[in-house]
């Protein structure tokens, strides 16, 4: 039972969260609800991982995993985008932000009844989790970037969502690798935020974002090398002998 229980901890950690972030952007700690909401993406990052290692996947913990992943990568993200870039807008911007978790429910929704052996090499449409994670990083640097561009990507992110472009999966890799490694390296960008000086930030954004990258595209070259190795195994052929 207590097994059972532990990847359900992390992702009510998620959840939590979640909750915070938006309290925390309702009294105006920007800073604190987006660091909030990177932690949520840390917990995330586990639960699903620590199930699989643990041998205890099961349909509750999936649903507890969506709901969660709404309130922090969803309601919180287009919260902290209205109070930061919409709330001058009425109604307008209310409704532009409102896109935000509509879409990302949606896109969990397509996900829950997406055959597993599938959803394990590929997503279809950006992750609400990495979608919401990176609007929670950029407003860490909102006075760094041009209103116009946050709210460009704030849009897009959320249209890619429920889009139809495959993204690799790395949910197979095993977790003493990388998992804990990439935990590790972003409870360490965090920290490292937390005690920057505002004018050192965009120097984490110019090294933060050409790893992440050539990390993809390492995962990715790594995978096509994996499944161009292996032969084609053609069915066998048996022929039926005739009998004299």
């Amino acid at each position: 039972m207590i097994k059972r229980s532990i990847p359900n901890l992390f992702t009510l950690g998620n959840l939590y969260c979640g909750f915070l972030s938006i309290g925390f952007a309702a009294d105006g700690q920007v800073r604190n609800a987006a660091i909030l909401i990177l932690i949520g993406m840390m917990l995330d990052s586990m639960d699903g991982r620590l199930a699989r290692v643990l041998g205890v996947q099961t349909q509750l913990g999936k649903e507890l995993d969506s709901l969660a992943d709404i309130v922090t990568f969803g309601a919180a993200p287009s919260y902290l985008v209205y109070c930061t870039q919409f709330s001058n807008e009425g109604l307008l911007g209310l409704a532009i932000a409102g896109l935000f978790p509509l879409f990302g429910a949606y896109r969990l929704a397509r996900f829950n009844v997406t055959p597993i052996a599938t959803s394990l090499k590929y997503f279809t449409g950006v992750p609400i989790t990495a979608a919401g994670g990176l609007v929670a990083f950029l407003t860490l640097f909102g006075d760094r970037i041009p209103q116009i561009v946050m709210i460009t990507i704030f849009i897009a992110l959320a249209f890619l969502m429920v889009s139809k472009i495959k993204i690799p999966s790395f949910k197979d890799i095993p977790i003493p690798k990388y998992g804990t490694l990439v935990t590790l390296f972003l409870g360490y960008a965090l920290y490292l935020v937390w005690h920057a000086k505002k004018e050192q930030w965009p120097f984490f954004i110019y090294i933060a974002i050409p790893l992440y990258i050539f990390f993809i595209f390492f995962q990715f070259i790594k995978s096509k090398k994996k499944h161009s190795g292996q032969p084609n195994q053609k069915p066998r052929r048996f022929r039926l002998k005739r009998k004299s």
